[in-house]
């Protein structure tokens, strides 16, 4: 029997999955935080660790587990030294006394960014595209030449177009807009003060600039807009509507790169902003299936550590 670990490994959580040549998870577990740019390489070892730990435990297996691959996907992890950096890694996670036998070759050591374990994982094959949006957004695409495309990712300065943050920030702008007398009202000035506890929007310059509030707090309040826009309120679905075609090129940008215009494609929507109450996944959708009808748009079949998994148990059948 053929064992592998799968580890997705995010700003927030790490998740570890033990998998079997039958593609059954065995065991599962999650530990803390695994994004070395933001906690340190320390830490993120003890999460990376700590899953391992308990992904095995939980397996039901009487014999030691010897692990023939494993596949380590990161947020962030997408340049070149930052894979010599993970790559680190696995010296320490074999040293370390862990309730396994490491019976690794280098050439079943998977290292590569969330982005492509996630694909892997919702689609359940490395062939498609990821439309990831949460408090960020980015598009990712693989073919069957194994040709990859990126769109996006580049962070709320620089990019994250259509994503949780971006919503909230035009619709906190929009409200403070239609205070000004600059645009026409919106509900949405209504939403951040109740939302917000506020007596006035002006308060707003407190919450978000003396609270030094970050990315995720920002991102949070997009909800209000989702919900401003399910309600009917016209200023909120233009955000919206403006999030959709912003994704909409994205994606389109990574079909046009890797696939051709007729090609038969899953395209796997994952994060928060799908979930919305406004009909968001719907409204890309049925936009992207006109200009591309033969695509298909699902949420994920299985989570993003379970498509590390795949990627690892693919080494194996080399």
């Amino acid at each position: 029997m053929t064992y592998v670990l799968g580890i997705d490994g995010g700003g927030s959580k790490t998740v570890c999955v033990l998998m079997d040549d039958l593609h059954l998870v065995l065991g599962r577990a999650e530990a803390g935080p695994a994004n070395y740019q933001s906690i340190g390489i320390e830490a993120t070892l003890q999460s990376i660790q700590s899953a391992i730990k308990n992904a095995v435990e939980a397996a039901i297996i009487t014999n030691s587990v010897n692990i023939d691959a494993i596949c380590l996907g990161l947020a962030g992890v997408g340049r070149a030294t930052d894979i010599e950096v993970v790559k680190g890694f696995f010296k320490e996670l074999q040293n370390n006394k862990l309730p396994i036998n490491w019976a690794l070759q280098p050439a079943n050591i998977v290292i590569c960014n969330d982005a492509l374990i996630a694909l892997v994982g919702g689609i359940g094959q490395p062939i498609g595209i990821v439309v990831a949006v949460g408090t960020g957004s980015i598009v990712f695409g693989r073919n069957h030449q194994g040709y990859t495309k990126r769109v996006g990712g580049w962070g709320y300065i620089l990019g994250d177009e259509g994503s949780a943050y971006k919503i909230a920030i035009a619709g906190m702008n929009a409200a403070l807009k239609s205070y000004d007398g600059r645009e026409i009202s919106t509900s949405l000035l209504e939403g951040f003060k109740q939302h917000l506890d506020l007596e006035s929007i002006e308060d707003l310059i407190e919450v978000v600039y003396r609270r030094e509030w970050g990315v995720k707090q920002i991102a949070a309040l997009a909800p209000i807009v989702d919900f401003a826009a399910a309600s009917g309120d016209i200023v909120a679905n233009i955000i919206i509507d403006d999030a959709v075609k912003e994704l909409v090129k994205a994606t389109s940008t990574v079909i046009d790169a890797i696939f051709s215009a007729d090609s038969v494609l899953e395209i796997v929507t994952t994060g928060s902003v799908w979930r919305g109450r406004c009909k968001i996944h719907e409204r890309f959708t049925a936009s992207l299936v006109k200009k591309f009808p033969n695509v298909k748009v699902i949420f994920p079949r299985y989570e993003p550590a379970y498509g590390a998994g795949l990627l690892a148990l693919q080494t194996t059948q080399n």
